[in-house]
This record gives C-alpha cells, structure tokens and sequence, in this order.
C-alpha cells in the first residue's frame, strides 16, 4: 500500500540524476527521497539497453522493497531502454521518466519546431525524444546529436574552462547551424554545463533542462494520487553501488549539503 509519508525512490546511473532531485526538492521540500546512484556499472550510455533495461527492473525491484510510493527514472538512457517495461512489470507503483517531460517542454517552447536533442549514445540511438516529439507534433523537425564526452567532463568536475568550451563548440555548431531555436539537454549531467551551453548556443535558442519538467510531473502525479506528504522535516538517504566517498565528493557539486553520508548498496 502507497503511503503518504512513504519515500519517493529517484535513480540514475552516477550522480547525473541530482540535478533531478535538486528541483523535486525545491518544488516539494516536505517530501522525503531516497536516491540511488548505480555508479558501480556508470555510465549507460554506451551500453546495451536490453542490459541497461535488466538494471533499471534490478533498481526499481529494490526500490519498491525499500517501500518508496513513487520511483522517478532521473537517467535518459534508463528511461529510454526500460521505463516501458518497468511500468508493466510493476503495475501498482507509480514510474516515471525524464524524456516525456522534456520533449513536451520543447515543444510548448519551440516557435520554428526546430529542436535540438543532446546526449549520451545510448539515448540518442534510442532515437526516444525523437518519438516523443513527434507524438507532440509530427512537423517538428528533431536534429539529434551524441555529446559523450561531455559526461566524462562533469564526472570530473571540470565544468568551465578552454577545453570543454572546445569540445562544446565542435559538438554545438551543426545545431546552430541546423537553425534550432530550443536544445534539450538530454542527459542529467548536462545542466551543469549550462552556461558553457547557453554561452554557444546564443540568446536565440532556448536551453531546456528536462529536470524542472520532471519535478513539475511529479508533484502533479503526487497531488492527484492524495499521496502528497504534509509534514516538513523529510529525511534523505543516498544509495550507491560504487566508492560511497566519491560519491559524496561529486554528489554535493551536483546538489550541495542536502548530503551528509552516502550508503553502499550491492544488488543481489
């Protein structure tokens, strides 16, 4: 049974996904969270999405045990290769991902349905923005492009500077050229290279972030389920598979003082 004071269970493949908790938090402090960062087997870009599918049905089973009343899938290459099945196969839990809530944010923004769609590779061969896009409004026009390095920057923590400016401009300007005027940043890491982004990208095009999008459907979905938590004090807890002081480290770059201690899990 769903409870009102139960958590909501959020998950990523690394820390990429708190830029998706920062704004569930800020849009609904009195809720509690657990967090879980698989960065043992991070990143899924590249990976298999039938593997990457198997590990999203892994983290939503132990998230469900953990009795979380909600999971967000704050990963777009989770969302991509599993959100669908993980919904059928657990039927009475609310799920959801982070690509509907970005492409519908595109498409209210877009005024020459010229849209850009930035990620990981497997997001991208996934070709799932591009869908949903298109449910939203078949003339868009979608121009895709793969950025993978630009995971590995913010895994570092190198998020300004000369050479991810670089490596930004070489992967940015055929979108601008291809005359966009909204760029979705189809990755949970890419909001922290925002101003590197925008900065490229020019006044011209909207750079939308699908987290604020994901925050905003989630507290719908809480609200018309009666599942909002009315109390304030919500307790956080963060979960990861690998270094659990590496994740602290990178963790608070990505969301600040919310983490005080992370807990090593390993999946059985």
């Amino acid at each position: 049974m769903l409870l009102k004071d139960n958590p909501i269970g959020v998950f990523d493949s690394g820390v990429g996904g708190l830029t998706v908790l920062r704004e569930i938090i800020d849009a609904l402090p009195n809720e509690s969270v657990i967090y879980f960062g698989d960065t043992a087997r991070c990143p899924y870009g590249p990976r298999d999405l039938k593997e990457v599918e198997r590990f999203v049905l892994e983290i939503v089973d132990f998230l469900s045990r953990q009795g979380v009343k909600m999971v967000v899938i704050a990963c777009n290459t989770g969302t991509a290769a599993g959100l669908v099945s993980a919904q059928k196969e657990f039927k009475n839990l609310p799920i959801i991902g982070v690509i509907k809530p970005g492409a519908q944010a595109a498409f209210e923004t877009t005024k020459n349905k010229k849209v850009g769609v930035i990620g990981t590779v497997g997001t991208i061969s996934s070709s799932s923005y591009h869908k949903a896009l298109l449910e939203f409004d078949a003339s868009i026009e979608v121009f895709a492009k793969a950025t993978p390095e630009f995971v590995d920057f913010v895994e570092r923590g190198e998020v300004e500077g000369a050479k991810i400016e670089e490596v930004a401009r070489s992967y940015l300007e055929p979108l601008k050229a291809a005359g966009i005027d909204s760029l979705i940043l189809g990755c949970t890491h890419y909001p922290l290279l925002y101003p590197v982004i925008k900065k490229i990208m020019g006044d011209g095009v909207e750079v939308i972030s699908s987290a604020k999008e994901t925050a905003r459907e989630v507290k719908n979905i809480l609200e018309r389920k009666a599942l909002l938590r009315n109390s304030s004090n919500p307790v956080y807890r963060f979960l990861s598979t690998g270094d659990p002081q590496e994740f602290l480290r990178l963790g608070r770059l990505f969301l600040g003082k919310e983490i005080t201690q992370v807990e090593k899990v390993i999946l059985k």
